[in-house]
């Protein structure tokens, strides 16, 4: 391993990212309610542009008078593209309360994209006096963003996420599918008569995992776009779970406890781990470097393993 190690991301619990639009206000208390670990409102696709200045008003007094309990509440803003964006970051950053943690950034395809969200934040903040940093999430979807995403994962001190955008990532790619994530009926491969479906989706959260990992960042599956079937929302979410996602976004209130169930260490899981770190540090005492635990070799790269998924455990229970 390189003697530079591989920094940690910070420590919250991201299972479930449950959207709203900001033109909603009704959805608002519900989503607080919820058992979502981060509320995003959002500000961009999902509000008309005819509503984008009331929807901005609105976010901004839920954060005043929404109690959001202990989640972590994020506002996504509309893309650098539009006539929106700055005008978004800055009456959040003036007007919206300290209970605002992180801004979501869309349709991020550099870092020098991530770097003017950036200037204009530092600047607000200094100049109101704002004592809670704000955080960053940014949305890989986007061929320029795929391609750059390790130097996006470095981008800012701020940045504490990352996302895979499915839907505008595959229309700028050119794929040919309208599927929002999930298997994809014509990706697939044959032998004797027999089809097999493979993951489109696998290389591009791969190729995130790998950046996220890099600069502690913390990478989240993004949305599945048929909530009506669980149990594809369920087979994206464990795979991404795999690769090592620690979440994945809810478009529909259903989709949060499918994504908390999956995103936590199960029981056995934990029991598991815990007894690995037992038997290897049982293994240190006898000064072996490796032993056998039901019936198949563990070693020091085991104990980091089990490791992962205590702390994990650990911090949702807290």
């Amino acid at each position: 391993m390189s003697f530079r190690t591989q920094p940690a991301p910070l420590a919250r619990p991201n299972r479930c990212q449950l959207f709203g639009p900001g033109s909603r206000v009704a959805l608002f208390e519900k989503m607080a309610a919820s058992m979502a670990d981060v509320i995003n409102l959002d500000l961009e696709d999902s509000v008309a542009p005819s509503d984008k200045d009331q929807a901005r008003a609105n976010v901004i007094a839920a954060t005043h008078d929404v109690d959001w309990g202990n989640k972590t509440l994020s506002v996504r803003i509309n893309g650098l593209d539009t006539p929106y964006w700055y005008r978004d970051v800055v009456d959040l950053l003036e007007q919206a309360s300290d209970r605002l943690d992180q801004i979501m950034i869309p349709k991020v395809g550099c870092a020098g994209d991530v770097y003017a969200v950036d200037a204009l934040v530092t600047a607000i903040e200094r100049a109101k006096g704002r004592t809670r940093p704000i955080t960053f999430e940014v949305i890989i979807e986007s061929a320029a963003g795929i391609a750059h995403v390790e130097e996006i994962a470095a981008s800012s001190p701020r940045l504490a996420a990352m996302s895979l955008g499915a839907a505008d990532f595959a229309a700028s790619m050119g794929m040919q599918t309208t599927g929002i994530g999930g298997t994809q009926e014509t990706y697939y491969m044959a032998h004797q008569g027999q089809k097999y479906w493979s993951d489109p989706w696998h290389w591009a959260q791969t190729a995130i995992v790998a950046a996220c990992r890099t600069h502690g960042v913390l990478p989240v599956d993004g949305p599945f776009g048929d909530f009506s079937d669980d149990e594809g929302f369920r087979a994206q979410a464990l795979r991404s779970a795999t690769l090592g996602m620690v979440g994945k976004w809810a478009i529909h209130p259903k989709q949060v406890a499918l994504a908390n169930d999956v995103f936590t260490p199960s029981e056995a899981a934990v029991t598991e781990a815990r007894e690995i770190l037992a038997a290897m540090e049982a293994a240190k005492e006898r000064g072996e470097g490796a032993t056998v635990y039901k019936g198949r070799l563990v070693d020091i790269a085991s104990i980091k393993q089990a490791e992962v998924i205590v702390r994990q455990s650990e911090m949702i229970a807290g």
